[in-house]
């Protein structure tokens, strides 16, 4: 019965054209998108709440020891799904995104859809110290990618509409739907134009909108500011932007460091097994690292310090102020320790949740170690906890607008808006200077796969290598005569240049028409003279699968060739022509810029 279905699909194609502009089909599906993005985000949060309270209520999480065991659990249920269901490596959600859409033209599996809202709950719910917001984005952006080539949109659009599946869901989980655009044009790297502002807009309001359908006002941080920014604390505020610096380069070098770390596992039974055990004794000594750490967010806001701590096996010094600074301490040292652990067990969620975490704690810290250093200073403890997490977000993700507008939207107003952007802007310059890429980027960017507002490198990024190898030379073997060159390959090619080509299809050298053209008509020459008599070496080589395509443009600059062998796996592949590459390169600059 598929027939029918495509027959009722063309029709809806047809009218689409006849009736409604391009304009307004994208404005529309952008408020579709955000809706089910929302969806996905609710659906997300509320699948990983049963599991938490169910465990809660049950007998495994009343006993305390069992903190050792259930992220293996968890761990393993997300193992048996990844092997049995989605068979394909995890993939960080956000790079995954960016990568989709700089090499694979804003494509994505549908079964990424489902894939998240499984793995990501299975993950946080049995104690997992990631957060949700990657997974809903990811998800989200699944459900645009398909819903794009659902209805036949163009590479350009399907990405636009992927970062308003983005909006979408960050406008659902924090509804705050001005930090949720911003974050669609930092991490996406889009044009800040009318065309772009208003699917994002739609998008953003339909996310929070269906946040607001199905969990009311219900919002993440129940917090209003009582004590607003002073003058007199700004040498604090540039304080803390120091410290947020350093910890988001902490945070981004261990992330690193971890996934190294766990390499050498070559199968995923060792990496859940030692993640497992990892996140479990962190668990034991430090139960706010468990799950996503929203309520711990909550209860410092409030003032409630020893909540937020929970029962650890200090609580006999828990009165020590100092005891409190230094466990608050160690929650910011050991989140990122945790986070990455349970990424690289094979774990499944974002990193965006647990920056906020560190950041908090961070900033209750700093708070707390001026209120009681003696000196006679008084800070609020609550600002700086939500200072703190702006620092933090804006290092670690190189998105300071999003940290300020973030956190602003959340505390209703813009009463911290100064010391935000002291905080931000101070952690963001310090971390850029000292890492170039964020954990979003920077496997990107080393692949030359990273999509940024940089047009000529953009558009660089967005070209495929396939697109301009050309395979219509023809090969000649080393031991080849002259003769038997000319008459079976010179005689039926339409190009001027020959690879020569061993046994093994390995490329040994090159022959330009011009070096044999003296040659050609002395025949005396065609049974005694070898093509290797006149073979030279290119002037360089461009590889497969190893070379962007700013690496390519390169070559051919630094080379002044204008044809160039092209290598895969070691062996000759065809050629990349300088005229062809720069045709590819202006039309996919027309399609970058209308």
């Amino acid at each position: 019965m598929p027939y029918p279905k495509k027959s009722l699909l063309k029709r809806v194609l047809v009218w689409r054209y006849k009736h409604i502009s391009n304009k307004t089909f994208i404005q529309i599906l952008s408020v579709v998108v955000g809706l089910l993005a929302g969806l996905a985000s609710v659906t997300l949060k509320n699948i990983t709440y049963f599991i938490e309270s169910s465990l809660e209520r049950g007998i495994l999480f009343s006993n305390y020891g069992m903190y050792f065991v259930l992220p293996i659990i968890g761990l393993a249920l997300v193992y048996l799904y990844v092997k049995f269901v989605h068979k394909e490596k995890l993939q960080h959600a956000v790079s995954s995104i960016l990568f989709s859409l700089s090499k694979r033209k804003g494509i994505i599996a549908p079964k990424h859809i489902y894939t998240q809202l499984i793995a990501a709950p299975l993950t946080v719910g049995f104690g997992g110290s990631v957060g949700l917001l990657g997974p809903a984005v990811a998800s989200g952006a699944a459900i645009s990618s398909n819903m794009s080539r659902l209805f036949h949109i163009n590479t350009k659009t399907r990405s636009l509409l992927i970062a308003c599946a983005s909006a979408g869901a960050i406008a659902s989980i924090f509804q705050s739907p001005i930090a949720a655009i911003i974050f669609a044009v930092e991490v996406f790297s889009l044009d800040l134009t009318m065309l772009s502002v208003l699917p994002l807009l739609l998008a953003s309001i339909s996310g929070v909108l269906t946040s607001y359908f199905f969990l009311g006002n219900e919002a993440l941080f129940n917090f209003t500011i009582t004590q607003d920014f002073e003058v007199k604390d700004t040498l604090f505020y540039v304080v803390l932007g120091v410290g947020t610096a350093f910890a988001s380069i902490y945070f981004t070098k261990m992330y690193f460091g971890i996934q190294k770390l766990f390499k050498p596992f070559r199968s995923p039974k060792y990496k859940l097994l030692v993640g497992g055990l990892a996140i479990g004794i962190m668990l034991y000594f430090i139960p706010p690292l468990y799950g996503e750490g929203f309520g711990f967010i909550n209860n410092l806001l409030d003032g409630k310090h020893a909540v937020a701590l929970g029962r650890t096996p200090f609580d006999a010094y828990i009165e020590n102020i100092w005891v409190v600074i230094a466990l608050l301490f160690g929650i910011t040292i050991f989140k990122a320790v945790a986070m990455t652990t349970t990424l690289a067990a094979g774990g499944a969620g974002g990193i965006f949740i647990p920056t906020m975490v560190m950041g908090s704690a961070l900033g209750n810290v700093v708070a707390k170690v001026i209120n009681h250093s003696g000196l006679g200073f008084a800070v609020s403890e609550s600002n700086f906890t939500l200072i703190g997490m702006a620092g933090l977000i804006a290092g670690v993700l190189h998105a300071p607008l999003t940290a300020i507008f973030l956190i602003a939207e959340i505390t209703g107003g813009y009463a911290l808006f100064v010391p935000l952007m002291i905080t931000a802007s101070i952690s963001y310059l310090i971390t850029k200077n000292a890492i170039d890429h964020s954990i979003y980027t920077r496997e990107l960017a080393q692949q030359g796969a990273l999509l940024t507002h940089n047009k000529d490198q953009a558009v660089l990024t967005l070209m495929q290598l396939d697109d301009v190898i050309e395979k219509n030379f023809k090969p000649v073997s080393p031991d080849m005569t002259l003769g038997d060159m000319l008459h079976q390959s010179v005689s039926k090619s339409t190009r001027n240049i020959f690879p020569v080509v061993d046994e093994k299809k390995a490329l040994s050298g090159i022959i330009l028409l011009d070096d044999i053209r003296e040659f050609m008509f002395d025949t005396s020459m065609y049974d005694t003279t070898l093509v290797r008599n006149f073979m030279r070496n290119p002037p360089e080589h461009i590889f497969y699968g190893e070379d962007s395509m700013q690496q390519v443009m390169r070559k051919f600059q630094d080379s002044g060739a204008w044809n160039l062998p092209v290598i895969k796996e070691g062996k000759y592949f065809g050629f990349v022509s300088k005229s062809k590459l720069l045709t590819a390169y202006r039309r996919e600059l027309i399609n970058f810029t209308k």
